[in-house]
């Protein structure tokens, strides 16, 4: 019998987790913020024209609804070491637990969240700054605004609207054109 292996999405692992997914929950991590406070040189965008992608902030009063994700029975291994080389492809994020809460009661997930001291985070930028970044940049993994729109068209459809996100999404639609 394996452990459960429980994984917190709050950004792309909710549309594309790449992983064996067994059950997914409404989550809610207490403490902790979604934000752009990330600049991307790999998938989104580049070292000499930086996307933006979504990490977790600490902020003590905030909460970040997204999506417990429990990895296959069995997949565990495979499953940890397939996120490790997506999330920690430059060591911005750092890889922890944290306690979510569930309708099925409270959980501890896997999660990766911002290092404030690493040079590619970028906290603080307007919306308006955000948008700018994220209308022109591209990476490996394709134009940084087909990320922000997945991840907010996702949110919207589980009921975790997130208003920051839903006027990215709007203003970068307008910038792109």
């Amino acid at each position: 019998m394996h452990d459960a292996l429980w994984i917190f999405g709050y950004g792309s692992l909710i549309w594309n987790p790449e992983f064996p997914v067994a059950e997914r929950r409404l989550a809610r991590a207490t403490g902790w913020h979604r934000s752009f406070c990330m600049h991307s040189i790999h998938f989104r965008g580049t070292p000499q024209a930086p996307g933006l992608v979504l990490a977790l902030d600490r902020a003590p009063d905030a909460v970040c609804h997204g999506v417990a994700l429990r990895a296959e029975p069995g997949s565990e291994a495979a499953t940890l070491a397939a996120l490790r080389k997506r999330e920690l492809i430059s060591s911005a994020y750092l890889e922890g637990w944290l306690d979510l809460d569930t309708a099925e009661g409270p959980l501890r997930a896997l999660a990766y969240v911002i290092d404030r001291d690493h040079a590619q985070y970028c906290g603080g930028l307007s919306l308006e700054d955000q948008a700018a970044i994220i209308a022109q940049a591209s990476g490996g993994r394709g134009p940084n605004r087909d990320y922000l729109w997945a991840t907010s068209t996702h949110l919207a459809d589980l009921g975790l609207a997130d208003p920051d996100l839903e006027w990215l999404a709007a203003r970068v639609r307008v910038l792109s054109d």
